[in-house]
């Protein structure tokens, strides 16, 4: 499946510019049995017993064939409370059995859809930097709440009654053909239509979903972008601008849907009106027989019961498909997420005689640590005790540094640099806007990875230690800190070890100047709120420098 590149404000798309597409809605959808195959056990039981209870339906026009040519043209009033009985149990059964397939299935898609969210959230939090930079937050909600699900929905429905209703379409049509062959023939020519329309109507259906559920994801941007940012908003009132933007997505959605809605009209309209015209035929055709004495009113009173019955499993199949249209293109987002690569624990070493500059001349590309952000590293030799002349400390080599979506005849953000920060050493860079200060910050806990050129942390390369194990030894502050919906102490110490505790806090709090904690309403138990709105911007500097002291 392609890789998506998603820019904000704008629906997922492939390499080529278009929606991305997997392929048919049944290849598509196959990509969940990873998913299902724990339950399928309970899946398939449902599906059995779902079949069992529609295939009861069926029962019904027998027992009253019976009881028009037996009972009631005998005038046999037993038979007839007898043959009442009967339909009677037969609607209790039937009502019994749907209720055990819904409670067969709530459960296992409960556990499904978990799961399903339980990997989408792991996974997005291994995904590169790079990856979250070109995707919209909005787009990667929506994959992990309505496209689920949607998901689960068609687990649950669809799934299971495009083959209980397939099953008892077959099962129906032989009664038919049974009771009268001529009048089941009448009823079968609607069967090649249908199958055209369902075929034609298929791609064209997909496609809208697929547009739909993108312009959902931007519309959840806009809505989450709004509420973070109600600050800037109503500080510059551009509450009005903000409003437009909503509407203008608002009215796209609402034609989207529309386009939908109209293609579903013409769906049901083919798949309604064919049923209804060949039951009207064999109606007409019936009566006759009957009036010729070739047919039985018992046998023309079952037939046409059971024509009845199979005419929500016929006029369910355009409701059906396209729930499980929409379900192929939410398979189709969730796995253009799961699909991205995500990064590696190592990368390969880089290659011999990369390129070395001088020291001086560099300093254009640098930042002040106050601003753009700070790091810090702790010896990567443990106590083993003196480093070798030279090696000992953050060392870039030669570092070149291209993102990934820039022009290829782009200059890139960072060219040759060489860099020694030592033991003990605090640096400031100093440089202009745009220069590459936060940049060269963002390579050293590799949260990207350099194109050319090398880093070291006291003698050994960067790119050969594994992620977690750097981490460890590097704490980043950026310039905007961000807090989550927690308390101080816990996003202080979402920086430290699982022992970390309040002696940790209070050490970090002091270095960082911090001190503010201790006097809020809770002290440091007090919750920051969203993105830690509740706090000056100060406040959440020191609280973002503490994090990296303590880590």
């Amino acid at each position: 499946m392609p890789k998506p590149d998603a820019p904000t404000k704008e629906p997922a798309e492939g390499p080529a510019g278009g929606p991305a597409r997997g392929g048919s809605a049944a290849r598509t959808l196959l990509r969940l049995w990873p998913y299902v195959r724990p339950v399928r056990t309970r899946l398939f039981s449902a599906a059995f017993v779902a079949i069992l209870a529609s295939c009861t339906g069926l029962v019904f026009p027998l027992v009253l064939k019976w009881l028009v040519d037996g009972p009631v043209a005998d005038r046999d009033l037993a038979g007839v409370w007898l043959g009442a009985l009967l339909l009677l149990l037969l609607g209790v059964a039937e009502a019994l059995l749907f209720g055990l397939r819904r409670w067969l299935v709530a459960r296992p898609l409960a556990s499904v859809e978990a799961a399903m969210r339980a990997d989408l959230y792991r996974h997005l939090q291994r995904l590169p930097v790079a990856f979250h930079d070109r995707w919209a937050s909005g787009q990667l909600l929506s994959r992990g709440t309505t496209d689920l699900m949607l998901l689960r929905m068609f687990l649950a429905f669809p799934l299971t009654f495009l083959i209980v209703n397939g099953t008892t379409i077959v099962v129906g049509m032989v009664i038919l053909v049974a009771q009268d062959w001529a009048l089941g023939l009448v009823l079968l020519t609607p069967l090649v239509p249908l199958v055209i329309v369902c075929a034609y109507y298929e791609g064209r259906y997909m496609a809208v979903a697929r547009r739909a559920q993108d312009q959902v994801g931007d519309l959840t941007t806009v809505v989450e972008e709004s509420v973070l940012g109600i600050r800037i908003i109503k500080g510059f009132g551009r509450h009005r601008s903000q409003a437009r933007a909503f509407r203008e997505l608002s009215h796209e959605l609402r034609g989207t849907e529309l386009a939908k809605a109209r293609l579903l009209a013409a769906i049901y309209a083919v798949i309604m009106s064919l049923p209804e015209i060949a039951i009207g035929a064999a109606l007409v055709l019936g009566t006759v027989q009957v009036a010729d004495g070739d047919l039985s009113t018992g046998t023309l009173v079952a037939f046409l019961s059971t024509a009845l019955a199979l005419r929500w499993p016929v006029e369910s199949i355009g409701f059906l498909l396209a729930m499980s249209q929409e379900s192929a293109t939410a398979t189709e987002r969730y796995f253009e997420v799961m699909d991205a690569e995500p990064e590696s624990s190592t990368v390969a070493a880089p290659a011999a005689g990369e390129k070395s500059s001088d020291t001086s001349g560099t300093s254009d590309i640098s930042g002040t640590s106050g601003t753009s952000g700070a790091s810090g590293a702790s010896g990567a030799s443990g106590a083993s005790g003196e480093e070798p002349s030279g090696t000992s400390g953050l060392r870039f080599h030669g570092v070149e540094f291209r993102y990934p979506d820039a022009p290829a005849d782009a200059p890139p953000a960072l060219d040759r640099i060489d860099l020694h920060v030592r033991h003990g050493e605090t640096l400031a860079l100093v440089g202009a806007t745009g220069s590459g200060k936060t940049t060269l910050t963002a390579l050293v806990p590799r949260l990207h990875e350099v194109s050319g050129g090398r880093i070291t942390l006291d003698g050994e390369d960067i790119a050969r230690m594994d992620r977690e194990r750097l981490r460890t030894l590097v704490a980043v502050a950026f310039e905007e800190p961000t807090l989550f919906s927690a308390s101080v102490g816990e996003n202080v110490l979402m920086g430290a070890g699982e022992d970390a505790g309040e002696a940790e806090l209070g050490r970090a709090l002091d270095v960082a100047q911090a001190d503010f904690a201790h006097a809020l309403p809770q002290g440091t138990a007090t919750q920051v709120g969203e993105q830690g709105l509740s706090l000056s911007g100060g406040q959440r500097q020191r609280l973002a420098l503490a994090r990296a002291v303590v880590g």
